[in-house]
């Protein structure tokens, strides 16, 4: 019998998942897939191009079981097989058949049409990894290779939310600041603010931390990069959020491969539920890389035709992109500048084909006066409206609804005096 890794406890396939499923990404693994029909074909095609597996190397063949047996004959399994079966007798031998040319540890995902709960649980039996039933699409085999690397009793994989701005000067950096504060407080998950911008970022100053060591740290040490040593770069703002500050400093060149911070990300996702990237406003391979493999996007924007255009543009690349998953969001900020022509929201969403999350007003003083404090605008004003965009934008991006607050009881003020004292 083939040694699979991973069996399924359940008695039926699952349901297929909505686009915007938090699947967690497939790490670095070879997959060989063997279809039957040209459709499943294409949709295993389309899935090898989707962000999740985008560190999988993915190859497809067609001639469905036989063509399996006969192609490890005299080559080494890999770690993920996908085969397609039509018939239920022809599948349980032939299974039995590869068993006997399988590498021990390779797991098995079978695309079938028989929607049999005793074919199903004789494919457990057998070791089969996963069962799933065509017609499939592509979120069907993503969904299926990468949950086969995310055991029920691991850790949640964090979720990425990269933010950044339509055009320089937007205020995505506050506003990604704001929204992270929001999780870490209303929300009560556990998240860290990862400042990009290494020559300019602003996050250190807006949390007033000035910690000594930080985020390029972690890129230009990419060989020491692992959980305990992104935890000493880790700087507490509060009981829920920490900050991975940008050094802010010209003593050197900060140009990055594609792939610099893929560490830094896949350790972090490891260790925190929610990552909020404040990434600058420039157009590199490695920006375009932190956004399309982000799980969530927000885009900001100020109402001129310039952020209009910017706005459309990554909306366009974006959604090409990554298929498989949700539209980016996009907030406009600085609404109503004295004197300032405008493009008005609806024309905005009209042009983009998709209304902003919220709309942010212009108010100088009270963002400035946070700005120069080091404090976010929960922390200046209690009841400022903005407070309820940003946790607006919050539940949005990571799908949760406002903690529940304990009730105050008429006794409150004086049980408070009386621990004040």
């Amino acid at each position: 019998m083939i040694n699979y890794a991973r069996q399924t406890q359940d008695e039926q396939p699952e349901a297929p998942a909505p686009v915007d499923e938090h699947i967690a990404p497939a790490p670095r693994v070879s997959v060989q897939a063997f279809c039957e029909t040209v459709e499943t074909a294409a949709a295993v095609q389309s899935a090898g191009e989707d962000r999740r597996l985008g560190k999988a190397h993915l190859k497809i063949q067609m001639g469905g079981m036989a063509a399996a047996i006969e192609a490890y004959r005299s080559a080494p399994t890999p770690n993920v097989i996908v085969l397609e079966s039509d018939a239920r007798n022809d599948l349980l031998a032939g299974l039995d058949q590869l068993a006997t040319v399988c590498d021990a540890g390779t797991r098995v995902v079978v695309i079938g049409r028989i929607n049999d709960v005793m074919l199903y649980r004789e494919l457990v039996r057998r070791g089969v990894s996963d069962y799933v039933l065509a017609p499939v699409g592509a979120i069907d085999v993503v969904r299926s290779i990468c949950n086969l690397f995310s055991a029920p009793e691991a850790k949640a994989v964090g979720r990425i939310i990269a933010v950044v701005g339509a055009k320089g000067g937007v205020g995505a950096s506050t506003i990604s600041h704001n929204v992270a504060w929001a999780i870490a407080r209303d929300l009560a998950m556990d998240a860290v603010v990862a400042d990009l911008d290494l020559a300019f970022g602003t996050a250190g100053l807006d949390y007033n931390q000035d910690p000594p060591q930080g985020i390029a740290d972690a890129v230009f040490s990419p060989d020491r990069v692992d959980t305990a040593f992104i935890d000493r770069l880790l700087s507490k703002c509060t009981d829920h959020l920490s900050l991975l500050a940008a050094p802010a400093t010209l003593d050197r060149v900060y140009d990055f491969g594609i792939d610099a911070f893929d560490s830094v990300f896949d350790t972090l996702r490891a260790t925190m539920p929610c990552i909020v990237l404040d990434i600058p406003h420039q157009w590199s391979g490695w920006t375009k890389r932190a956004l399309i493999g982000a799980d969530d996007i927000l885009i900001v924007a100020a109402p001129d035709l310039a952020n209009l255009r910017n706005t459309k543009n990554l909306f366009d690349l974006l959604k090409a992109a990554r298929p498989n998953d949700r539209p980016p969001l996009y907030c406009l900020n600085q609404v109503g500048v004295p004197k300032r022509p405008e493009i008005a929201a609806a024309e905005f969403a009209k042009a983009i084909e998709s209304q902003p999350v919220v709309a942010i007003p212009f108010e100088p003083q009270i963002f400035g006066a946070a700005a120069n404090n080091g404090q976010m605008i929960a922390e200046i004003s209690a009841n400022h409206k903005s407070i309820e965009m940003f946790l607006q934008i919050a539940q949005r991006l990571t799908g949760r609804s406002e903690t529940k607050k304990q009730k105050s009881s008429l006794l409150s003020p004086l049980i408070d005096k009386l621990r004040g004292k």
